[in-house]
C-alpha cells in the first residue's frame, strides 16, 4: 500500500510532531508501526518506555542525546541507529540548531496511539501544515 505523508495527519505535541505512515490502526493486518519523527531545536521527550513494543530510531538529520535503560546518555547523529528493547526506559533530546528527524518504528505496532492521551497532544488533520510556535525568551 503506498502511503502519503500529505493525505495523514500529524500528531503534535510541545518537544515536535509525529506523523505515522504506516501502523494497525489505518492499515489492516500490518503488523508494526513506522513513522517520522520531528524533535524541535533544543527539545526533547520525558523519559518513558513501551512495555508491549520495541523500538527502532533512525536518524535521518541532525543531532541529539539519546538515553536507552540505565546508559549514560550518549550522543546521536545523522545516520545513526538505536534499538530500544521493549519495556526500557529512552528518552531522545534535540542538541542541534536544527529538527532532529527521526524514522521510529514500533513492533509490534500500535504503541503510537498512547501519544493521544499526553496533556500537550493535540492532531493536526491530513493536508494541513504544522506550525510550531517558539516559547518567548524571559527578558534579561
Amino acid at each position: 500500500m503506498h502511503v502519503e505523508p500529505e493525505k495523514t495527519p500529524t500528531m503534535v505535541l510541545d518537544w515536535g510532531t509525529l506523523k505515522w505512515l504506516v501502523n494497525p490502526s489505518t492499515i489492516e493486518g500490518t503488523e508494526t508501526t513506522v513513522g517520522e519523527v520531528i524533535v524541535y531545536p533544543g527539545r526533547g521527550h520525558a523519559i518513558h518506555n513501551h512495555p508491549n513494543a520495541q523500538e527502532v530510531l533512525y536518524v535521518i538529520e541532525g543531532e541529539g542525546v539519546q538515553t536507552v535503560g540505565d546508559s549514560d546518555p550518549f550522543p546521536i547523529k545523522t545516520g545513526d541507529a538505536v534499538f530500544v528493547p521493549r519495556g526500557v526506559d529512552h528518552s531522545t533530546f534535540n542538541t542541534g540548531w536544527r529538527a532532529l528527524r527521526l524514522i521510529v518504528t514500533y513492533s509490534p505496532g500500535g504503541e503510537e496511539r498512547n501519544f493521544r492521551s499526553l496533556p500537550d497532544y493535540e492532531e493536526v488533520p491530513a493536508g494541513i501544515t504544522p506550525t510550531w510556535v517558539r516559547e518567548a525568551r524571559p527578558a534579561e
